[in-house]
C-alpha cells in the first residue's frame, strides 16, 4: 500500500479497516532504512498512526500542519509523496531528517529546534483570519518540547488570539531522555484520571481540551481528529503514544534511539569501531570524579545528557549535582549564573547550535557581572553539524564576542582537560569551552595553564594560526610545507575571544603571511580579528573557515573541498604566496 500512496489523497481512498496494515508498513520501512542509515527512530515510530490520522482527517497543504522540532517527520513525508525515499535504498539520501521548504510544500518551515512550532502556528491562523480563509492549522508539539518557554507564550497568545487552532500534544513520557520540571506531573495526572482532573493546565490557560489515551491506535484517532477539526476555538488534543512503539529494542530503551546511529535489526545492538577515546567518556570521567570532592558542582543539560556520556544509571549516581532543566537553554544559562554567584561550581554542557538560542542570557545574566560559570560547548566542528539547523558553524562569531566571556578552544586531550580544571578554580570570568572533535596529545605537554597563544613550532616566513579542532589539518599542512622546504610557524591561539597580541606583534619581524584556520563561518569570526589587527601592519592574512551557509544535509569531505579547507588547498595557497 505505501508504495501507491504519492500523496495524502491516494491515503484517503484505503478504508479505516485497511490503515493498520499501512501502519505495520510504514513501521518496517522506518526500522529497515534507519537500521542501515541512522537517524530518529524512536520519535519516528511513536506518531505511525498519529502521522497517517493527520494526514487522513485533514487536506494537506490547504491544511497547515507544523511539526515542531520536525525530527518526527519521517512518516509525513512517506504519506506525501517521498516514500520512495524510506523504501529504496538508492534514494536514501533523497530526503533529510527535518522539514524542509525545499523538498515539498507539505513542508512549511525550515524546523530543526524545539518547542518554536506553536508560535509559528499562531501566526499562520492570524494571518489565515486576517484573510477570511477556512482553513486548519495543526501543531504537533511533543510533551518534551514544551519545557521550551517559547511554547508557553505561544500557548498564552493562541488562547487570547482564539479561532480555529488544534493544537496535539504527542506525551510519550520521554524527551531525548526522561522529562522534568513541575509541568510533567500535570501531565501525568490527566493521563491517570483519563483527562478528567480539574487540575488542567491547559485549562487554565483558557485552551479547550479532549484527551485521546490510544495514541497508536488509527481509528481512534481519526475518531477524535474528525471530532474537534471544525473547532471554533484553540483546542488541545493530548494525545498518549509509546516512544519507539513497534521495535522492542526502542521500546525497551527509547533514550539510546532516539537519534541512532545504524544497527542490528534483529538484535538492537550498534556495531563499535573500537575506538573508545572521545570527548564524550573523558567529560564523564572528568565531572564524576570532580563531583566526589567537589559537591558544589553541578553538571546541568537542557535535555542532552548524551554529550557528556550521563546515562540513566548515571545520572543516577550523581543525584542533586546532576540537572536536567528540560528543553530551556535560556533558562540553563540562567540557572548556571545564579549557581555561580551563590557559590557552586556549574557546569552547562550544551550542543553549539542550541546554545545560540540563549544568546541575551548569555550576555547579560552570566557575562555582565562575570558570574564563573563554565560552559561546555559540544558539535562545533565538522564532523558534528547536520543540515542548516543543526550547524555549529556561528559559535565564535557569538561567544567570542561577548564581553567578559573568555571562549577557549583546546587543540588536545591535556589543553581540555587543563580548561577544565582552570575554569573551575577561578572565579574572576565566565568561561566558555569548545569542545573540540579527534583526540590528540598535547604537542608541548604543558602542565599548568594560561590564556596566552602557544607557539607549538618556531619558523619563519609563514604563520598558521590553527583554532581548536582546526589543529590536526594545520600540522598536516605544516608537514607538507616542511617537506617543501618552507618551516612554518604554527600557533594555538588558546582564546578565541582575545587576541595575544604580543605573539601577534612578534610575527611582524621574519613573516610575510599570516594563515588562520577555523571550522566556522568566517565573516565575523576569529580569523577576521587576527586580520583586522593586521590591517595597517606589512602582513599579508588569509582566513580559512566555512563562507558559504546550508541550507541542506552536508557531507563533510565535499563540504571542506567546496570550501577549500584542505591540507593539499592551503598547503598550495601557501607555497603560491610566499
Amino acid at each position: 500500500m505505501l508504495n501507491k500512496i504519492k500523496n495524502p489523497k491516494d491515503l484517503k481512498k484505503i478504508s479505516v479497516a485497511e490503515l493498520p496494515a499501512l501502519c505495520a508498513e510504514i513501521r518496517q520501512a522506518l526500522i529497515q532504512k534507519i537500521s542501515t542509515n541512522g537517524g530518529h527512530l524512536a520519535p519516528n515510530l511513536g506518531v505511525v498512526e498519529l502521522t497517517t490520522a493527520l494526514h487522513y482527517v485533514f487536506n494537506a497543504p490547504v491544511d497547515q500542519i507544523v511539526f515542531d522540532v520536525s525530527h518526527q517527520t519521517y512518516v509525513h513525508k512517506m504519506l506525501t509523496g517521498r516514500a520512495t525515499a524510506f523504501t529504496d535504498p538508492k534514494h536514501y539520501q533523497d530526503v533529510n531528517g527535518f522539514a524542509n521548504p525545499a523538498e515539498s510544500p507539505y513542508d512549511l518551515f525550515t524546523l530543526g529546534h524545539t518547542s518554536t512550532a506553536l508560535s509559528l502556528a499562531c501566526g499562520l491562523a492570524k494571518a489565515r483570519d486576517l484573510q477570511k480563509q477556512k482553513h486548519h492549522v495543526i501543531t504537533i508539539i511533543g510533551d518534551g518540547s514544551l519545557s521550551g518557554g517559547q511554547a508557553y507564550e505561544a500557548l498564552n497568545n493562541i488562547a487570547e488570539q482564539g479561532g480555529n487552532n488544534i493544537i496535539i500534544v504527542n506525551d510519550n513520557e520521554m524527551s531525548i531522555a526522561e522529562n522534568h520540571g513541575g509541568y510533567y506531573r500535570n501531565l501525568e495526572l490527566l493521563r491517570t484520571t483519563n483527562g478528567q482532573s480539574e487540575n488542567n493546565f491547559f485549562r487554565a490557560l483558557g485552551l479547550d481540551y479532549v484527551y485521546e489515551p490510544n495514541g497508536n491506535d488509527v481509528a481512534s484517532l481519526i475518531k477524535t481528529l474528525n471530532q474537534v477539526k471544525d473547532c471554533t476555538a484553540p483546542t488541545v488534543v493530548h494525545v498518549h503514544t509509546l516512544k519507539g512503539c513497534g521495535y522492542q529494542p526502542a521500546e525497551n530503551n527509547p533514550e539510546m534511539f532516539h537519534y541512532t546511529a545504524p544497527f542490528d535489526i534483529n538484535t538492537g545492538k550498534h556495531s563499535t569501531t573500537g575506538d573508545n577515546d572521545n570527548y564524550t567518556d573523558i567529560t564523564y570521567q572528568y565531572l564524576a570524579e570532580r563531583m566526589q570532592s567537589d559537591r558544589k558542582l553541578v553538571t546541568i543539560t537542557s535535555a542532552t545528557p548524551n554529550p557528556t556520556g550521563f546515562n540513566a544509571e548515571r545520572r543516577k549516581q550523581a543525584g542533586q549535582q546532576f540537572v536536567d532543566v528540560g528543553i530551556a537553554e535560556e533558562h540553563a544559562v540562567a540557572y548556571a549564573a545564579g549557581l555561580a554567584k551563590g557559590g557552586a561550581h556549574p557546569v552547562y554542557e550544551v550542543q553549539g547550535s542550541f546554545l545560540q538560542r540563549s544568546f541575551d542570557q548569555l550576555h547579560q545574566d552570566l557575562a555582565l557581572d562575570n558570574n564563573p560559570a563554565t560552559l561546555l560547548v559540544f558539535g562545533d566542528h565538522i564532523h558534528g553539524m547536520g543540515g542548516s539547523t543543526h550547524n555549529g558553524f556561528y559559535d565564535i562569531i557569538q561567544l567570542g564576542n561577548i564581553p567578559n566571556l573568555l571562549y577557549l578552544a583546546p587543540i588536545s586531550k591535556q589543553s581540555y582537560l587543563q580548561m577544565l580544571d582552570w575554569a573551575l578554580e577561578q572565579t574572576t570570568h565566565s568561561v566558555a569551552i569548545r569542545v573540540p572533535d579527534a583526540v590528540i596529545d598535547d604537542p608541548l605537554k604543558v602542565k599548568k595553564f594560561t590564556l596566552q597563544a602557544r607557539t607549538i613550532n618556531k619558523g619563519e616566513k609563514v604563520a598558521i594560526i590553527a583554532v581548536g579542532s582546526a589543529f590536526p589539518l594545520a600540522t598536516k599542512v605544516m608537514h607538507n610545507l616542511q617537506a617543501k622546504g618552507l618551516n612554518p610557524t604554527l600557533i594555538d591561539p588558546v582564546c578565541v575571544s582575545t587576541l595575544d597580541e604580543k605573539i601577534l606583534d612578534s610575527l611582524t619581524k621574519n613573516h610575510e603571511l599570516v594563515v588562520t584556520l577555523e571550522e566556522g563561518a568566517l565573516a565575523g569570526g576569529f580569523g577576521q580579528k587576527v586580520a583586522a589587527y593586521y590591517g595597517d601592519k606589512n602582513v599579508k592574512v588569509h582566513n580559512f573557515g566555512f563562507s558559504q551557509g546550508l541550507t541542506q544535509d552536508f557531507e563533510p569531505a565535499s563540504f571542506l573541498r567546496q570550501n577549500g579547507f584542505t591540507a593539499a588547498n592551503i598547503t598550495k595557497y601557501i607555497l603560491t604566496h610566499c
